[in-house]
């Protein structure tokens, strides 16, 4: 889909595209809002302006709540359809990751939820579950308000990440 049919796409259309990149709503319709976007640079822009300056924690949490738990492939197979496969790639680490591995990214995620009310938030891309589970033990040390500045960032990542994927798919290089 190239930036002259984004900018002419029907609104519900566009919105749910925009939240199968990031699930926070108030995001994706201030993003479709946005619209005429003047390039591809102009449309990650305002995206991320939009992110981190106009969005607030309830909206952060939303977009959390879409992600399945690192490591948990039950949870990818339930949790946000739509980009299961997006989901699925992003954390290939996992998938050659030994039982033991597993075993402990689920026990951080059990205890990282408890203590931040949320599902640990990571970009996965590019990392083995070793790298996760270091990344992982090493946030549990944050304190709330430091830790979801970090999460919010990392969810900022998979966006961009997936505004890519989802540009590419529809034909905009």
């Amino acid at each position: 889909m190239g930036l002259e049919r984004i900018n002419n796409s029907e609104e519900k259309k566009l919105l749910s595209a925009f939240l199968k990149c990031c699930a926070s709503t108030n995001w994706a319709s201030q993003l479709v809002a946005s619209r005429p976007f003047k390039s591809r640079d102009d449309l990650f822009f305002i995206a991320k302006d939009i992110w981190f300056n106009k969005c607030k924690k309830k909206d952060w949490l939303e977009a959390f709540l879409a992600h399945p738990k690192i490591g948990d492939i039950d949870s990818l197979a339930k949790k946000y359809a739509s980009t299961k496969n997006w989901s699925s790639k992003e954390q290939s680490g996992v998938e050659v990751a030994p039982m033991k591995t597993l075993e402990a990214l689920a026990d951080g995620n059990k205890n990282y939820e408890k203590k931040y009310g949320y599902i640990f938030i990571v970009c996965a891309t590019g990392k083995s579950a070793n790298e996760m589970l270091d990344i992982l033990n090493g946030r549990l040390n944050n304190d709330p308000e430091k830790e979801i500045s970090i999460a919010m960032q990392e969810q900022h990542k998979i966006t961009e990440i997936r505004l890519n994927q989802w540009l590419m798919i529809n034909g905009e290089q």
